[in-house]
């Protein structure tokens, strides 16, 4: 169990890193990554390096890919509950600084040129990125630090969470959304609904992104 841990805190230590670098050496961020096929590529290859390196540290009880231990009702009703959080804290934040500009994923403007890169990086934040990052962290980490206590596992995941982002503005929102999701897997035992809900926030934010 040891190894395990020390395995899944030095991939999360060196993915921190590596973000704060990136955002504390680097002007903003352009606003077209959505349509730029060499996103989505960079993000596959990123997302399937980090998969590839959970299931060399897990145990297959830790993904908890089971069916949920509550209903599906009570499950949406904790995740209702997490966005409402999530929003409150958003707009707290907004006050401040811009944690969507800060992140520089979700664009500004509609392309109608460029709807094929688009489609690419929809499918990698929609789908791809909420499979990945829930098995990273309500998956794998969560299964990991559960011997600590519950509450000790839910405010470090989200904490972790927060940290791979590198995100100074938004820090407080991903934290709180990721213990929101620790939560959820806590309460459901099941790491579907927190696919579910991850994938749903980042589809939400496309499209208000594109709306707007």
């Amino acid at each position: 169990m040891n190894w395990r841990l020390a395995g899944w805190t030095t991939l999360i230590v060196l993915m921190s890193t590596v973000a704060y670098a990136s955002q504390l050496s680097s002007s903003s961020p352009p606003n077209d990554v959505a349509y730029r096929w060499s996103t989505s590529i960079l993000g596959l290859i990123q997302y399937a390096l980090i998969l590839g390196i959970l299931f060399l540290i897990t145990r297959r009880s830790f993904l908890a890919f089971r069916r949920p231990t509550t209903s599906w009702k009570r499950a949406a009703g904790i995740a209702a509950l997490v966005l409402l959080a999530v929003l409150v804290v958003g707009g707290i934040v907004d006050q401040f600084g811009n944690p969507e500009r800060e992140q520089g994923l979700i664009p500004q403007h509609w392309d109608s040129s460029k709807i094929a890169p688009f489609v690419g990086f929809t499918f990698i934040v929609v789908v791809v990125a909420p499979i990945v990052e829930e098995l990273q962290f309500r998956g794998v980490g969560y299964g990991l630090l559960e011997r600590f206590g519950r509450t000790a596992a839910i405010l470090l995941v989200g904490l972790a969470f927060a940290l791979v982002h590198g995100l100074i503005a938004g820090f407080p929102v991903i934290a709180v959304f990721g213990c929101g999701l620790a939560y959820l897997r806590s309460r459901t035992d099941s790491i579907y609904p927190c696919m579910l809900l991850h994938a749903s926030f980042n589809a939400f934010g496309l499209i208000v992104g594109i709306a707007g």
